[in-house]
């Protein structure tokens, strides 16, 4: 089924356009270490992204997906912050657009779509990854996880793009890897499509029903056709 009558195009980042687990896992690690605490492996580290900078270091002090709720709040503030110290100074190292990323980002915008970032990572790390990975002046909107008073899957955000865009909400689409992205959709009554080699912490993304699901981002351009111009 084609996706018609569309004018913006929403994308997650972490999990959708790019591979930051190398780089959020050594910055978890190196604030692991800080605290005198063992490290993870970066597989493990990777089920913990997608719920932004916070419930990463929840996940990440608890040792596991499902965070301890006796954390002392002390410990996590300064953990947050030595985290996010780190991390500014490896925000690009490792990380990597998944295949096919840019140039189908370069087919939709010359097809005439308006491109936006709706992501759960603070803004303040967007644009250097955008930039180090040659994204630079592709997308007219950044929305990080700190951007507003609520992230996805809290349909906010995507609010906020359609109200920046001036357009509707049925002239949109969300475009990501985990479910937050397809329940922000549903909640805003937005159509979504999802890929299936992000981070979903193992679920089955099927599972939220996004309008379509794909393992490659090219699939992108088989269900979007371009913006057609008036007769």
């Amino acid at each position: 089924m084609i996706l018609e009558d569309k004018q913006v195009l929403l994308f997650d980042l972490d999990g959708t356009l790019v591979d930051s687990a190398p780089d959020l896992a050594a910055a978890v690690n190196q604030t692991l270490i800080h605290l005198g605490r063992e490290p993870f492996p970066e597989a493990t580290v990777r089920n913990w992204v997608g719920n932004g900078a916070l419930m990463l270091i929840l996940r990440a002090l608890s040792g596991d997906k499902d965070v301890d709720p006796e954390l002392p709040q002390t410990l996590v503030d300064n953990a947050l912050a030595v985290f996010l110290d780190f991390y500014a100074k490896c925000v690009c190292d490792k990380s990597k657009l998944y295949g096919n990323v840019k140039d189908t980002l370069l087919a939709l915008k010359a097809q005439g779509y308006r491109l936006g970032i709706i992501t759960n990572k603070p803004e303040k790390f967007v644009a250097p990854i955008l930039d180090g990975l040659g994204l630079s002046g592709i997308f007219e909107l950044i929305l990080g996880g700190d951007s507003l008073a609520e992230r996805k899957p809290h349909p906010l955000p995507l609010y906020t793009a359609c109200k920046w865009f001036e357009v509707s909400v049925d002239q949109c689409v969300m475009i990501g890897d985990s479910k937050n992205d397809i329940l922000a959709a549903k909640a805003a009554n937005m159509d979504s499509i999802g890929l299936t080699y992000g981070y979903n912490y193992d679920e089955d993304l099927a599972v939220h029903q996004p309008n379509h699901l794909f393992s490659d981002f090219r699939g992108l351009l088989s269900v979007l056709k371009g913006i057609q111009e008036p007769a």
